[in-house]
């Protein structure tokens, strides 16, 4: 078996590339918001604060996992997940190209989708040939459509729900949520989320940190084990998952946005060494003002 692969990138948390976490920057938060209120206006978003939806879901119904999903092989089962925030769905078809032909991304088994509408999410999971569960957010005021975040799977999602996050946007007032479903990868149950945490424009950094703290807090009532994928905005808070007993595989995967470190993949409870690689991809393919960021881990004879 080959061994992890180097991520690209720098190693170590840099300040200049958090966002948060530093006295400069919560005095310039506040000049980030005066600018991002000229620009943006203040209208505000109309957000779903009802536990059971919208909702929206796509995909074989079937139960069973075909031999040849996610190079199952008789010793063993690799996980390939992907979590990618896809800038307000604008660029689907850029997407799926990057989705379907980048070398680290094509044949994902997991895929983790933020700042999508319920159109965007079934047209990437039918081109991939995947489930989906989709929960929106908000009517975001920018595009005026639904905004969320997305799980699409190979295998078939057997439950899902949302998770509201706290502290709506001061900018927008826009809700932020967590997508939650459970996978049946064969024998093995694994629950997965896809979380989208609030900017520097509208939250700061101990309320982002609540957010996470909402996730973290729901995972921890599952016995199966879990990955949280998404984007945090920020790099920092990450230390957080940490220190609640997740494994960090992207730490060090590099820039994502910008200069900053901010989309991520966490696990709890699979066998130690089964990250196998981790890594971004080298720009977004004219999809998004993110990178995507993958990682592989080995699931073991266990899950067929």
């Amino acid at each position: 078996m080959e061994g992890p692969r180097r991520p690209e990138g720098r190693s170590g948390a840099d300040p200049r590339t958090e966002g948060d976490g530093t006295g400069r920057m919560y005095r310039q938060r506040w000049l980030i918001t005066l600018l991002g209120i000229a620009a943006f206006g203040c209208a505000t978003g109309r957000n779903f604060t009802d536990l059971a939806g919208p909702r929206f879901t796509g995909g074989a119904p079937d139960t069973t996992l075909p031999e040849a999903v996610a190079g199952v092989t008789p010793g063993a089962a690799t996980l390939r997940i992907v979590t990618f925030n896809i800038q307000f769905a604008r660029n689907i078809d850029a997407a799926i190209r990057l989705l379907a032909t980048d070398p680290d991304l094509a044949g994902a088994d997991l895929i983790a989708l933020q700042e999508m509408d319920e159109e965007g999410a079934a047209r990437i999971a039918a081109a991939l040939s995947l489930r989906h569960v989709y929960y929106p957010a908000t009517i975001h005021p920018a595009t005026d459509r639904n905004f969320g975040n997305a799980i699409l799977s190979r295998w078939p999602v057997v439950a899902d729900h949302k998770t509201l996050l706290p502290h709506p946007g001061d900018l927008r007032r826009t809700q932020r949520t967590a997508v939650c479903g459970t996978i049946a990868a064969g024998r093995q149950r694994i629950r997965v989320y896809s979380v989208h945490l609030g900017t520097m424009f509208e939250i700061d950094p101990d309320r982002r940190a609540d957010q996470l703290g909402a996730v973290l807090d729901d995972a921890a009532a599952s016995l199966d084990p879990v990955i949280i994928a998404g984007d945090l905005n920020s790099h920092a808070v990450g230390e957080q998952a940490v220190a609640r007993g997740y494994e960090w595989p992207t730490r060090d995967v590099g820039r994502t946005k910008w200069l900053f470190s901010w989309d991520h993949v966490f696990l709890r409870g699979f066998p130690p060494g089964a990250v196998r690689a981790a890594g971004r991809t080298r720009d977004a393919g004219g999809a998004s003002d993110h990178r995507a960021v993958w990682t592989v881990i080995e699931l073991g004879a266990g899950s067929r």
